[in-house]
């Protein structure tokens, strides 16, 4: 799944480039998109009670952004368990495809009072398409 981020003035540091904590911002606009797409909102998750708390974040930075870039991110689901998960990021500029930066996130499937959530059971329509996402993304 490819998901466009606009590089925003505010987001630029005293240098006149994107500031490198966006990124990490960006990944995550770029995973709630990827659940939209997979046709399972993360709104959806949470109205179940389920959270997904990010256990590690993870970017490498190739080139810079500056102000006004359009930023293809390209999300993958690269693991997936039922309780913890991994998606990987490839951030390009959308004209010349340039990567600006790669990274990956982990996450995991919480009840809201803190103890794991049984996916395959609670929400099996997600863990059927997460199974099938990893399936496609591989």
């Amino acid at each position: 799944m490819e998901y466009i981020h606009q590089a925003q003035y505010y987001e630029t540091d005293q240098m006149g480039i994107i500031h490198h904590s966006n990124y990490i911002r960006w990944m995550e606009e770029a995973r709630i998109a990827y659940m939209d797409e997979m046709e399972f909102p993360y709104k959806t998750v949470e109205e179940a009670g389920i959270m997904s708390p990010v256990l590690g974040v993870q970017c490498d930075y190739k080139s810079m952004t500056r102000f006004g870039d359009r930023i293809c991110i390209e999300v993958k689901l690269v693991s997936f368990g039922g309780l913890k998960y991994e998606l990987s990021y490839v951030m390009r500029d959308e004209k010349t495809g340039e990567v600006r930066a790669v990274g990956s996130s982990r996450h995991c499937y919480l009840r809201k009072d803190g103890h794991p959530a049984n996916i395959k059971k609670e929400l099996p329509d997600l863990y059927r398409k997460m199974a099938l996402a990893l399936e496609t993304d591989s």
